[in-house]
């Protein structure tokens, strides 16, 4: 049985139907990326993809689980606490060294929509985030008062939920969480799965998974939480990377989109060769200069990663913005000649968090997404994953230093980027950079029913659904 799920799934209810049916059953649903647009729900929780698929083949010599769980994101840590409170044994593995995923990785400004919709482990994490921050003692650079009254991202301060946090305090909430079924669910850092090997199967069935250590697990059923979902592709999971054309699920805001591309444009002409004026030259880094398809058609492309920094301008915990040492400015060269071209917007978004700190995100033309840079990320193994996220740190730390201190920006623009720098009391094991890649989106889930535009818009109502 295979499912893709969101982390506020009603998991009783999940249990019941995957022990009903399993024997003869196949349903499988996934949110393609451009309906994820459509969704009225936040970004965070629920909207992590969950591949489950049911194992029943009696356990090896391995470490053994009713359910094994791949990936630390919010949804991975929700499906391991929500199998032990329904009196079941978990282990939650995570490839890296920190839980969380996003969460704790520096996206704090949840796109809520209407908050009604949220429920179930979701809306108990966020219930717990106002608890958290009605403790005065947890307010140091700002009072509860005064951050409300700005209505930062939709929060009133009178709701029993809060919806903007810290990164430090979303890995303390997940903690306490935890603590509270450590006698059921068992968490293990640092452990990858064998892309070569690392899925035993009898038929379709997942019996086994084993880690690039040669640690083994085995269980009754498999969830990945992963963002990549390696896991699923492993097992023989049908996906796909990059957009579907409008035609193949009758959509219109899928595919490529020439006429509908309005935000984040270039306001100025800047000139895109090497050698201004000169096409001989070749084109800055950067930039594609091929032809992008037609509207509507299909590619592999992918919306472009990010990392959610966490900044503040308090002069005390924030850090100025260092050049890397491998910074090369030819990767900067169209963002410095697009300010000189008169485009003086300040090309980021940050978000106010509590005690004076944002979760920054891409914003106008050339900004901290790294656009064209990922394409190969879903597919590729660990090495060229670890290059591509690497790539993306350098652009990334590059266009903030850029920014901030280049003598080719304005004194104006210059100013505002050297306002705020990375906080000092967050990822204090990174360098204060967030441990998160921004994987928008990776390999989705192909199955016998695929969510599309027309459930987004309720243009057609799915009468069985297992989760939101």
């Amino acid at each position: 049985m295979n499912l893709v799920l969101h982390s506020d799934a009603p998991f009783n209810e999940l249990f019941d139907y995957i022990s009903a049916t399993s024997q003869n059953a196949s349903r499988q649903l996934q949110k393609p990326h451009a309906a994820a647009r459509c969704q009225p729900t936040m970004k965070l929780l629920p909207s992590l993809l969950l591949a489950t698929l049911a194992a029943v083949s009696p356990l090896g010599a391995a470490d053994s689980y009713d359910i094994v769980v791949y990936g630390g994101s919010s949804g991975g840590i929700t499906a391991a606490i929500q199998a032990a409170r329904m009196g079941k044994t978990a282990v939650l593995i995570e490839p890296t060294k920190f839980l969380g995923g996003l969460t704790t990785g520096g996206l704090g400004a949840t796109d809520i929509g209407n908050k009604k919709a949220i429920g179930g482990m979701s809306r108990e994490f966020y219930a717990n985030v106002f608890k958290y921050y009605n403790d005065p003692a947890k307010w140091r650079h700002q009072t509860r008062d005064e951050y409300f009254a700005k209505k930062q991202h939709g929060n009133t301060g009178s709701e029993d939920t809060m919806w903007t946090f810290e990164p430090h305090v979303a890995t303390e909430i997940y903690d306490a969480m935890l603590a509270t079924v450590k006698d059921k669910v068992t968490v293990v850092f640092s452990e990858r799965l064998d892309l070569k090997k690392g899925v035993i199967k009898e038929g379709a069935r997942i019996t086994k998974i084993i880690m690039e250590s040669g640690r083994e697990f085995t269980g009754k059923m498999f969830i990945d939480a992963t963002y990549e979902g390696d896991l699923m592709a492993k097992a023989g999971v049908s996906y796909a990377v990059g957009r579907e054309p409008n035609a193949q699920f009758g959509e219109t805001i899928n595919g490529v989109q020439k006429v509908k591309t309005i935000h984040h444009q270039f306001t100025k002409n800047v000139d895109p060769y090497v050698k201004p004026g000169d096409p001989k030259s070749g084109v800055l880094p950067g930039i594609d200069p091929g032809d992008i398809g037609e509207d509507e058609s299909g590619d592999r492309k992918l919306q472009a990663y990010n990392f959610r920094m966490c900044t503040t301008d308090v002069p005390e915990n924030r850090l100025d913005w260092e050049k890397p040492a491998n910074y090369d400015e030819k990767w900067f060269e169209l963002a410095l000649r697009n300010v000189e071209a008169g485009d003086e917007r300040i090309s980021w978004a940050p978000t106010g968090m509590p005690n004076r700190k944002t979760d920054t995100n891409n914003n106008f033309a050339i900004s901290t997404d790294f656009i064209g840079q990922n394409f190969d990320y879903p597919d590729a193994d660990y090495a060229t994953r670890a290059k591509i996220w690497q790539a993306h740190e350098d652009w990334q730390k590059g266009l903030m230093w850029t920014y901030a201190y280049h003598p080719r920006v304005p004194e104006k623009m210059r100013a505002a980027f050297q306002k705020f720098g990375l906080a000092k009391d967050e990822f204090k094991d990174n360098g204060n950079w967030p441990r998160q890649l921004y994987v928008r989106e990776a390999r989705r889930m192909i199955g016998g029913y695929v969510m599309s535009e027309k459930n987004c818009k309720r243009r057609e109502i799915v009468e069985d659904s297992v989760g939101m």
